[in-house]
């Protein structure tokens, strides 16, 4: 009898053990079940945040690209303003280079014209003027060649960006403000003006002058 009783209590210690060994176990796992729980999520956040990123650089890279796109197409910009500035200069230089010598030869031109008009009033020097006259057109055509262009603007409105006034004179034949004689000629060269031309200006009928002067 003895021997079953002490049986008995063994096993009931025994189930005891077994009872608080599942307890433990449970409460094992409910105090575990959170932190795996974090521990997943965690991996999540990390991973959602990995995905953003990768996202970030996509979007970064793009960016760049879009910069370094735009500074290729400035510089290719710069470049064309760059070779268009280059050869407007070269071809200005070019026409241009010559205009000093041309501004030094034009009172050697003057002359020659003076010369030749003076000529005119010797018959008996025809021959001789008729070849200086030959050359002096020569030269001329060189020059114009090389985009000289004479101004002699008898008859034209005065315009002070190409004529200068050395004097009024009062015509019943040429209007106000038109000019009845260039003292000298004007030059011009591809459009820039080396010299403007000396002339007289009308001022219209004397009678209109002479009451311009009165009032």
């Amino acid at each position: 009898m003895k021997a079953k009783e002490t049986d008995k209590i063994k096993g009931s210690e025994s189930d005891d053990s077994a009872v608080e060994e599942v307890e433990k176990s449970e409460e094992i796992a409910q105090d575990q079940d959170p932190e795996d729980a974090a521990g997943d999520h965690g991996k999540e956040s990390a991973k959602a945040e990995n995905e953003l990123t990768i996202e970030e650089l996509l979007e970064q890279s793009r960016k760049e690209k879009e910069d370094l796109y735009q500074k290729v197409l400035r510089a290719a910009a710069d470049f064309e303003n760059f070779r268009k500035r280059t050869v407007r200069e070269k071809e200005e230089l070019r026409k241009y280079a010559i205009s000093n010598l041309i501004e030094e030869l034009l009172p050697a031109l003057d002359n020659l014209d003076l010369g030749l008009s003076a000529a005119d009033n010797h018959p008996e020097a025809k021959a001789i003027s008729d070849g200086f006259r030959m050359v002096a057109q020569q030269l001329i055509a060189i020059l114009q060649a090389n985009g000289l262009e004479c101004m002699d603007p008898v008859g034209e409105e005065f315009d002070p960006n190409f004529h200068e006034s050395v004097g009024f004179q009062p015509s019943d034949e040429v209007d106000d403000h038109k000019i009845i004689q260039v003292v000298r000629k004007g030059y011009s060269l591809n459009g820039r003006i080396l010299r403007a031309a000396n002339v007289i200006v009308s001022s219209g009928p004397a009678a209109d002058t002479a009451d311009k002067k009165e009032s």
